[in-house]
């Protein structure tokens, strides 16, 4: 950094006294120092380049929320809202350019003037006052050339002469010219100054739709549109709004409050980067007012000390007023368009202030909408519940039968849970018709992927019927006979019986799906409540030539002693059967026997009763009194 700043001011000292040197060194001249009065005031910009492009970025950053404001525009009311903001944004920007670009060139003049008053005003007027003299002299020369062409040889000599002349001020020319430009470009200000308005450029480059951004701005633009007329935005109610269906389910209303929550929050955050631009125009748009009050003053002075100067005075005069109508008219070009700002600023936040109004009442509204389902909605399901528990409370005051309560007790529970669902559904839903098409095919593909576990759900009230299965009964389900231990809305467990011997648990339970019921090939066979016994038969070859009838009273004689202990409980369960099923079809617990023709001969049929807990001890008892009765007649 120091040896650029004593590079650069090695370079204005070197270039100022060569400026110096030059009019010496080829005779010209020393000009006369020009009037005090003449130069224009060293401090001519409102803002400093730092100050211009914080004041770019800020606006360009304020213009980027139109992205914004455009996701959040969803009804026609918002569309219109977000077009008129768009057209005043535009202006806005373009308003901040034309401030940019006007103090810039208050800049660039500032360091014109501190240039020349920096590298020595001498050495620049006498650099003026040089290259004036050789273009005279050019000019002459020139004349001279013209008027010395002819044909003859002293013509051509004096023709050549002055050719030569003429290079060599053409020289002195091209040096001085270079000379300045050298210095000119050396000097930090003016970099400064080039690399600012490059640097406005490229943000105005940078400006998403730039076209709009450009267009010149008139009077006739800052007219208040429509938009921005109060009233002008529609409160658009909900129950208006065409984005929502007429019924829309309680997640719609949940999701559409959300949405224009979410929206209000943009549009309030976009209103505090607006009023933050508006307060950045309104404080500096204090330094130019006061700047065009001062050239205003400095302009009447001027006209006043006119009217009694005379000759070099008044030429001074003249100079110093065309440079403050100079400074006027860009100070101007700058205050003019900051007021501008301000309106439009002004008008832009009353557009947003009606759209975030609208988008009030669509949330509130919304949101008592929502509230009036979400209390709907509880008081079915406290009405739903509370008559469940009701209803539960009647079955178990009312319903003594313990098998009976737990049936009406689980279709209590469906009931209940079946409403709930509905009613939970219907709610949420926004169309009854979708509802019903999902519905039906989530159920189809249900009921074909779930087929088994369905049948067996089904099967389950089947066995919970009036001569269904309860814990504790002994059923036999193809070759397994148990004791139903538990019954579940899907499968049932048995524990597992002794079919061969005497009558115990195996020690095995046994599964079985409910969907049984529907199977004929294995068959479910219960004992009848109440009920212990079942039927034996055994069938019996005659021994030939043997008094038959005797044989049948022995055998019927043989059984009745052997059964004659459980007899009476055997009658007792056979009433509760009859009770039960309400048959007539049902015979006396008492043995029987009949006879019958078979090619191979004669043949017994034996039945008898067999209580569950004594049947292989009454089998073995039965069978070896019916071997003693055949024994005795084939001897």
């Amino acid at each position: 950094m120091r040896y650029d700043r004593a590079m650069r001011s090695s370079k204005r000292a070197w270039g100022s006294a060569a400026l110096l040197l030059l009019p010496s060194a080829w005779g010209a001249e020393p000009a006369t120092e020009a009037p005090s009065g003449a130069a224009p005031s060293p401090q001519v910009a409102v803002l400093n380049g730092n100050q211009i492009i914080q004041i770019l970025d800020q606006t360009v950053q304020w213009y980027r929320t139109l992205g914004a404001q455009q996701q959040s525009s969803s009804q026609p009311s918002d569309l219109l809202i977000y077009y008129a903001n768009q057209q005043t944004a535009s202006q806005v920007v373009a308003l901040a350019f034309d401030i940019a670009r006007a103090n810039a060139e208050l800049l660039s003049s500032e360091a014109s003037t501190e240039s020349s008053a920096a590298d020595n005003p001498s050495a620049t007027q006498a650099s003026d006052a040089l290259q004036r003299k050789l273009k005279a002299q050019r000019q002459s020369i020139q004349t001279e050339m013209t008027a010395a062409a002819g044909g003859t040889a002293e013509r051509q000599a004096k023709h050549s002469e002055l050719q030569g002349e003429l290079d060599m001020i053409n020289a002195r020319l091209n040096l001085l010219d270079n000379m300045q430009q050298f210095i000119s470009e050396s000097n930090t200000k003016t970099a400064s100054v080039n690399a600012l308005k490059a640097h406005i450029d490229a943000i105005a480059a940078s400006i998403p739709a730039s076209p709009a951004v450009i267009l010149p701005v008139t009077a006739a633009s800052l007219a208040t549109p429509a938009a921005s007329k109060p009233g002008a935005a529609a409160t658009s109610p909900l129950a208006n709004d065409p984005s929502l269906p007429a019924q829309a389910g309680i997640w719609e209303l949940a999701s559409d409050v959300l949405k224009l929550r979410a929206k209000g929050h943009t549009i309030e955050a976009i209103d505090r980067s607006t009023a933050s631009l508006e307060d950045t125009f309104r404080t500096i748009r204090a330094a130019p007012l006061e700047r065009l009050k001062t050239l205003t003053t400095q302009s009447d002075t001027l006209t006043t000390q006119a009217d009694t100067a005379h000759g070099p005075a008044l030429k001074t005069i003249r100079d110093r007023l065309d440079t403050l109508a100079w400074l006027f008219q860009q100070t101007s070009a700058i205050w003019i368009p900051m007021s501008k700002e301000g309106v439009l600023l002004e008008q832009y936040r009353h557009n947003l202030k009606n759209w975030h109004d609208a988008i009030s009442h669509e949330y509130q509204d919304a949101l008592k909408e929502l509230g009036i389902r979400l209390a709907i909605l509880i008081g079915m399901l406290t009405i739903v519940f509370g008559g469940g528990e009701i209803w539960r409370r009647l079955v178990i005051r009312y319903t003594q039968e313990p098998r009976r309560r737990h049936q009406q007790l689980l279709v209590q529970k469906l009931a209940v849970w079946t409403l709930v669902v509905v009613i939970v559904a219907l709610t949420f839903v926004t169309e009854i018709s979708t509802f019903a098409t999902f519905a039906g095919l989530i159920t189809a593909g249900l009921a074909v992927a779930m087929q088994s576990v369905l049948l067996s759900i089904v099967g389950y009230f089947f066995l919970i019927g009036k001569y269904g299965l309860r814990i504790g009964d002994r059923v036999q389900i193809g070759a397994v006979s148990g004791e139903v231990i538990s019954l579940g809305l899907v499968r049932m467990h048995l524990m597992e019986l002794n079919s061969q011997g005497p009558l115990g648990a195996t020690g095995r339970v046994v599964a079985f799906a409910n969907s049984i019921v529907f199977q004929a090939a294995n068959g479910l066979f219960r004992q009848v409540a109440g009920v212990d016994f079942v039927w034996h038969e055994a069938t019996l070859a005659l021994p030939a030539g043997s008094d038959y009838a005797a044989i049948k009273i022995r055998l019927l004689a043989a059984l009745n002693d052997v059964l004659s202990q459980n007899h009476e409980e055997l009658a007792r369960q056979t009433q509760q059967l009859e009770k039960a099923t309400a048959s007539t079809t049902v015979v006396n617990p008492v043995p029987q026997v009949q006879l019958r023709f078979t090619p191979a001969g004669v043949e017994a049929l034996v039945r008898y009763p067999v209580h569950l807990q004594h049947q292989a001890e009454i089998d073995e008892r039965v069978s070896e009194e019916i071997l003693k009765v055949l024994s005795e007649f084939k001897s």
